[in-house]
């Protein structure tokens, strides 16, 4: 790890997830530092990244493209890129349903043959607010033990889109291969960081994953950067359904019974006994922080300006209000 910050210096931050909840994320962090990494699931088969990655054998670049369109600054030319890489075509030829994004980060993987010195081009050329890295440098696929409605005995279904979708209760994720070699820019930016950043997100798809590649998995457990988890807002339909802030904790000791946290961040307005969170929290040696995150509009998506105010105010970039 870096040495500790000084009072107003930028922290370095690495963020790591998937799909929405890591653009949420990253949306908001970007506003805190510019000393930033996104490192970022590669198990998506589903939509235009599963066709590429079948057609062409190449890690999905579906939540790479997501996470650089995130780090897209506010201005013409980021706002520009942001919406030119997220453009999908229509039709009814061989591009529909594809992305822009998906395609020019395949270009220059080809081109270039580096995953992550093609991810690096392409964020250059968005002028992304950070960088971006895949988890692992080989696709994977998850694989989950769901307990269907009804039945005595968990299933075993794989695939990310499978476990998403399949209805039941999922109970433990793994792997395949179970150890893929973890992308070793990835694992240094975790053991240099001053703050790591786990969530918002699929739980079981997007953010425990990173848990269960070994040499990522290590490089979290034995950083000396402060390590936060920030939770969803609400659970997600087959997923999490029915689950309480506390079990999104309870999930990660049981995948991960080695890693501890400093904080837990989570909207006020989502927990329903403080208290159990806070003893939850401090299990794990981290202080639970309630603010307000939710964007205005009633759905469950985070605000970025309140979840930047909320990171800032925790990593020490500003105050909060405090929760009521």
């Amino acid at each position: 790890m870096s040495e500790e910050p000084s009072a107003g210096e930028a922290p370095t931050v690495v963020a790591l997830g998937g799909g929405h909840g890591l653009a949420a994320s990253l949306a908001a962090l970007r506003r805190v530092t510019d000393q930033l990494t996104a490192v970022v699931t590669v198990a998506d088969d589903g939509g235009s990244s599963g066709r590429l990655r079948r057609e062409f054998d190449c890690l999905p670049p579906g939540d790479l493209r997501m996470a650089l369109a995130a780090l897209c600054g506010d201005d013409e030319w980021g706002s520009l890129w942001a919406r030119v890489t997220q453009h999908r075509f229509s039709g009814d030829g061989p591009l529909e349903g594809h992305s822009v994004g998906n395609l020019l980060i395949l270009a220059l993987w080809q081109l270039l043959g580096d995953p992550v010195e093609g991810l690096d081009y392409v964020g250059r050329l968005l002028g992304a607010h950070g960088r971006v890295l895949p988890m692992a440098v080989e696709p994977i696929d998850i694989a989950a033990q769901v307990m269907s409605p009804g039945a005595t005995e968990p299933v075993e279904v794989r695939g990310q889109v499978a476990v998403a979708t399949a209805p039941g209760r999922v109970m433990t994720v793994h792997l395949v291969p179970e150890a893929p070699r973890a992308c070793p820019e990835a694992v240094r930016a975790v053991e240099e960081a001053d703050w790591v950043v786990l969530g918002p997100g699929s739980w079981f798809t997007s953010v425990l994953p990173h848990l269960l590649v070994p040499g990522l998995r290590d490089a979290l457990v034995a950083t000396s950067a402060r390590r936060l988890v920030a939770l969803n807002l609400a659970p997600q339909p087959g997923e999490t359904s029915g689950f309480s802030p506390e079990q999104y904790l309870e999930v990660l000791a049981a995948h991960a019974p080695e890693l501890r946290l400093d904080v837990v961040l989570a909207d006020g307005a989502a927990v329903e006994d403080p208290a159990q969170l806070r003893a939850v929290a401090h299990s794990f040696g981290a202080e639970a922080v309630l603010a307000p995150l939710a964007a205005a509009d009633g759905t469950p998506r985070h605000d970025p300006d309140l979840l930047a105010a909320a990171f800032g105010a925790v990593m020490g970039r500003g105050r909060i209000a405090p929760w009521r």
